[in-house]
């Protein structure tokens, strides 16, 4: 039985989980549907109480930032790469955005000042709608745009067509999308892949394929994803 699983997560973040998948027996195969590209800031980074990060491709905006800053992770793996930058004062909500919402509002208080939110274009906008519903003044700021892949490298087709990849793994809406459109041109096989999503709306987005099935992650995180591997 084919042991191959397909990682279409974007720099670091595709190679964490390759590790994982390999600690479970698993052949993992990289293909990044998106391609990360920092964004510098114009302004200097305002006074804040703390940072909330959402997604690791945020963490080199904060470079400038002082150590001592309280960051909110919204999993582990963003927390441990915080740290490893030497910030000293981190904190993980473990699941999703949800749960880091809950975190901050439970931990700071309005008052104390306003949170920083480096994002993606487009991205975070219920995070960010949530906590000001409680009262906290969010400054959303463009760290980093996610360019979609153009096409998939011949290994990979290669891999796909010859039955070696049991499973398909995606991180984000926006990688199933940049995925579905670098398929479109005729690779086979996705009918002997198992498709796992990160949520439903990117499951929802590759249900045209012929994907054997998709499964979708009890919550949108790397440890819940790599849980669904057999």
């Amino acid at each position: 039985m084919p042991r191959g699983v397909l990682i279409t997560r974007p720099g670091p973040q595709a190679m964490e989980t390759a590790q994982l998948v390999a600690g479970r027996g698993y052949q993992p195969h990289i293909a990044p549907m998106l391609v990360i590209e920092p964004v510098a800031w114009a302004l200097a980074l305002p006074a804040v109480q703390a940072v909330l990060v959402t997604s690791a491709n945020a963490l080199p905006s904060l470079a400038p930032c002082d150590r001592q800053l309280p960051v909110f992770a919204v999993g582990d793996a963003s927390a441990q790469r915080a740290g490893q930058m030497g910030f000293t004062r981190v904190v993980s909500a473990g699941r999703d955005a949800q749960a880091l919402a809950e975190l901050v509002a439970g931990l700071l208080k309005p008052d104390d000042g306003a949170l920083l939110l480096p994002c993606a274009e487009g991205q975070t906008m219920a995070l960010a709608r949530d906590l000001r519903a409680r009262g906290f003044r969010v400054l959303r700021r463009v760290a980093y745009r996610a360019r979609p892949a153009t096409q998939l490298s011949e290994p990979i087709r290669t891999a796909l067509d010859g039955g070696t990849i049991s499973h398909a793994m995606f991180f984000s809406t926006e990688t199933a999308l940049a995925f579905v459109r670098c398929i479109s041109d005729g690779a086979t096989g996705l009918d002997r892949v198992e498709a796992l999503s990160i949520s439903h709306r990117a499951a929802r987005v590759l249900a045209d394929l012929p994907f054997a099935c998709i499964r979708v992650a009890a919550h949108p995180n790397q440890d819940e994803m790599v849980a669904l591997l057999p």
